[in-house]
């Protein structure tokens, strides 16, 4: 399939948008999805950005039965090691189901990768639901290791009002 994978812009936030819901969806947490385009729009496209994101896109005459041309992203930012230094974290990679199998999802993921070496990251890394096996045998096939089986660690997350609390614990200036 002819496609190009290629740095999103600001205008692609709302097709991204769209993508980030289908994921979700996906994903059996659609209630989860908080972000609007006009907040990706401002977070991945200004002067210090938290994010970096990719998008794949077809011709015209290869787009979605709902008719996007933009039928793929990978959204990543950088990280740190103490350990090892510099790595590149892929929050989100997706392609639409009708694009699957097309060798989309290997250039998205393998884009961010050489973006990621050129930035002299040691390691890409991501997380994927326990259920998800599709996407577990995708990345495994790539060679990636699963740390929860290998090094035992577990992802930890604070937010709403447990973030708050430990924020205001923080030691004033």
């Amino acid at each position: 399939m002819n496609f190009k994978i290629r740095r999103a812009a600001k205008e692609d936030c709302k097709d991204i948008s769209r993508m980030i819901m289908e994921l979700a969806v996906y994903e059996k947490m659609p209630d989860q999805v908080k972000i609007s385009h006009e907040e990706l729009e401002r977070d991945g496209f200004c002067q210090n950005p938290f994010f970096e994101c990719l998008v794949a896109e077809v011709p015209e005459e290869h787009k979605s039965n709902e008719g996007f041309t933009i039928i793929g992203y990978a959204l990543y930012f950088y990280t740190y090691s103490t350990w090892k230094g510099r790595a590149v974290y892929v929050e989100d990679l997706y392609v639409m189901p009708e694009f699957r199998g097309n060798g989309i999802g290997t250039g998205l993921l393998s884009k961010a990768a050489e973006i990621g070496k050129k930035k002299q990251c040691v390691r890409l890394q991501l997380s994927v639901l326990n259920w998800n096996t599709p996407s577990r045998d995708f990345y495994a096939g790539k060679g990636a290791q699963d740390l929860t089986v290998t090094e035992g660690w577990h992802t930890i997350r604070f937010d709403g009002q447990n973030l708050d609390k430990l924020a205001n614990e923080a030691p004033k200036d």
